[in-house]
């Protein structure tokens, strides 16, 4: 095969967006998260894995957090890794989802933060039960799921749009 025909066939292969965020929780266990300009609703702290420049799902997750909040934390466990579904009629293909933990933060970490005000309006604190209703979507039950596998102490959860990929 030739160099021509090698990119050819790697330009021809099905794509995939990759993304990383972190799940970040108060000592109330109260779920943080930001309300981005570029678009409605609430997501987690994180976004799009730059895999063009080499960066992993982890590093990514370190890096928009410390982009969009001003908190530098290197995440913790892998919670969850979401496939979420092209939807008929969005121009975009799949999506990997990559949930971090990011621990607790104190008062005074939560006093620390700072948007990025070029991509961020607020962020607020919620308890587990505002969760679907705040993150739309897979994110909801994405979140969710992260949060058990945390309390539960297990590995990470293998999701498809926001649920369990497998049962048993």
């Amino acid at each position: 095969m030739t160099t021509t025909d090698y990119a050819e066939y790697i330009a021809s292969l099905p794509k995939v967006l990759a993304g990383a965020a972190v799940l970040f929780r108060d000592e109330r266990g109260r779920v943080l998260i930001v309300e981005p300009n570029y678009r409605d609703g609430w997501t987690l702290p994180g976004g799009t894995i730059e895999s063009d420049t080499g960066e992993t799902p982890r590093q990514a997750a370190r890096r928009e957090t410390a982009e969009e909040i001003g908190l530098d934390v290197e995440p913790g466990a892998l919670l969850a890794v979401d496939w979420v579904h092209s939807s008929p009629g969005r121009d975009r293909p799949p999506l990997v989802a990559y949930v971090y933990d990011g621990g607790v933060l104190t008062e005074e970490r939560l006093a620390a933060i700072r948007l990025q005000e070029e991509e961020l309006l607020s962020w607020k604190l919620i308890p587990r039960e505002e969760v679907p209703a705040h993150l739309p979507d897979s994110l909801g039950p994405r979140v969710l799921a992260a949060l058990d596998a945390l309390s539960a102490g297990a590995g990470p959860s293998e999701l498809e749009n926001g649920h369990a990929a497998h049962t048993g």
